[in-house]
């Protein structure tokens, strides 16, 4: 039987710590003094990670058999990792235990992934009544941080990131084991499917569209608090943005079935243009913050689920796993470490509009790489035909 609620409790309490630690743990760093180069650096560790960590603790999983093992160590490693946060202020102390967390941290989504998909078996589609619930738990989680936060001094996020993390460990005892699908062979080598111009395009411009997201991911709830706005605010804005992800989520079967992946990754690209500008220069009107958190719909929503579906289609048997942890690398991982990096340099040379619009030029770069690099689904049918 399938462990519905058991997986759906790990994904609610995953992404509850995200809802708990990107939106306010940058608003700590703030407060204890820590420059934006510095906080950049620190939180651009979690990409770093990102872009290590998942491809090492998933070949130990595969190569031992022993996936569920790691996924409980990263989540009791993580909460010991977090717990250098409490002993200093220090930016190398800082340093060193946000590396031991992200380390650990990182490992654990992509081997929980092929865990849920293994036990739903020839039922894929009941995927999304699973994941939704990390969605609820992020919204939760910011909405009641951020309430509490107005009441209480900004270091409490780190006892309740520490309680998030608990919950963690607790349910990733509870996951159980599944069979492992038979593995089928793939029909096209990796290489020859990466020399795909549409693969390459795709690839580069999702690296281009997480780096857009940098400023967001680093600063968003920092550049709110500085312009008046209350840590519930905050928490409102970030929780729009999810609920926005979240419907799109559920009407993207339709979308798929109605227009291209191609043309769904262009629409979300120009809204990602639009979004980073409007938050840049229209901090000052909580309508139009409201408007660009809404556009997160489309930016991570249709974009990541566009980008997903081009993966397992390009990507076929063996190669599914590796074009996803390729996929994840590039894109989180690379590009987010970009984002957060450039960021933290701007923002306080330029200042926070123009960092903003930096991002909205990262999207436009990428939107550029999506028209020109990936032909329209008629033009690679006609070349297939002369083929």
């Amino acid at each position: 039987m399938l462990p519905y609620w058991r997986l759906s409790a790990y994904y609610f309490s995953y992404f509850a710590f995200v809802g708990a630690f990107s939106p306010y743990f940058t608003l700590y760093l703030h407060s204890i003094a820590l420059s934006a180069t510095d906080i950049a650096i620190l939180m651009s560790l979690m990409q770093v990670m990102r872009v290590i960590a998942p491809n090492m603790w998933g070949w130990l999983a595969e190569h031992f058999g022993r996936r569920l093992v790691i996924i409980r160590l990263s989540a009791w490693a993580s909460l010991v990792g977090f717990g250098g946060f409490f002993f200093t202020t220090r930016f190398e102390g800082l340093f060193l235990a946000m590396a031991l967390m992200a380390f650990f941290w990182s490992a654990a989504l992509p081997l929980v992934e092929g865990l849920t998909f293994a036990h739903l078996g020839v039922h894929p589609g009941r995927y999304g009544s699973i994941r939704v619930w990390g969605s609820v738990g992020f919204i939760a989680a910011v909405l009641g941080v951020g309430y509490v936060l107005d009441f209480l001094p900004l270091d409490a996020v780190l006892w309740m990131t520490a309680v998030i993390l608990g919950a963690i460990a607790l349910c990733s005892i509870a996951l159980p084991e599944a069979e492992r699908p038979p593995a089928h062979r793939e029909s096209a080598s990796l290489r020859e499917t990466l020399r795909r111009p549409e693969v390459q395009a795709l690839l580069i411009a999702c690296f281009l569209m997480s780096a857009a997201h940098g400023a967001l991911y680093v600063f968003y709830s920092i550049f709110l608090v500085d312009h008046g706005y209350g840590k519930s605010v905050v928490g409102a804005m970030w929780s729009l943005g999810v609920v926005a992800e979240i419907v799109v989520f559920m009407f993207m079967p339709r979308l798929l079935r109605r227009h291209s992946m191609r043309a769904i990754l262009i629409f979300a690209f120009a809204c990602a243009v639009v979004r980073f500008a409007a938050i840049g220069w229209g901090v000052g009107s909580l309508l139009v913050l409201a408007f660009a958190q809404l556009l997160h719909g489309a930016t991570f929503g249709a974009h990541h689920a566009a980008a997903i579906a081009a993966v397992n289609q390009w990507f076929r048997g063996k190669l599914q796993s590796r074009g996803q942890a390729l996929y994840g690398s590039i894109s989180f991982g690379a590009g987010g470490m970009l984002g957060g990096l450039v960021s933290g340099f701007t923002w306080d040379l330029v200042g926070p509009a123009w960092t903003y619009t930096l991002g909205s030029l990262f999207a436009l770069a990428g939107l550029a790489w999506l028209v020109l690099g990936w032909r329209s689904d008629m033009e690679s049918m006609m070349e297939g035909e002369v083929r």
